[in-house]
């Protein structure tokens, strides 16, 4: 169930009190979620990439052809790994979606029509007060 207009803005609001009195906590909190796993996807690939060379070299050393071609499909493997890993991390700071599954961008879209909406119920109700 997502939250409503209201609950997201109390919990940025939250977010942003709890950055202001104990960044290092808040930051500490923040490591917990889908950029830290992200982050360790990357090394990982990163750590497999190095695996893939040395299986390389030692085919080469070896003087087996499929020793190294082994390295080579976990070389490319690995750099493609680390590639979308590193592109689907978020940015430290940035603001978490409105909606589960639904892009960055159409996520802004959506809260900006949602303010704007908001806007014009108010001032149809400030001009009928008055």
């Amino acid at each position: 169930m997502p939250l409503s207009e209201h609950e997201q803005r109390m919990l940025e609001q939250m977010e942003r009190a709890l950055y202001a009195e104990d960044p290092k906590f808040a930051t500490a909190l923040e490591g917990s979620g889908l950029r830290t796993y992200t982050r360790r996807r990357v090394y990982q690939a990163v750590a497999g990439f190095l695996v893939g060379i040395a299986l390389l070299m030692a085919g080469m050393v070896a003087q087996r052809i499929w020793i190294s071609v082994v390295g080579f499909l976990v070389m490319l493997s690995c750099a493609v790994l680390a590639v979308t890993g590193w592109r689907k991390a978020p940015r430290p700071g940035a603001q978490r979606n409105a909606g589960p599954g639904m892009p960055r961008r159409q996520a802004v879209r959506r809260r900006g029509m949602m303010d704007r909406i908001e806007q014009r119920w108010q001032r149809r109700r400030d001009e009928q007060g008055h």
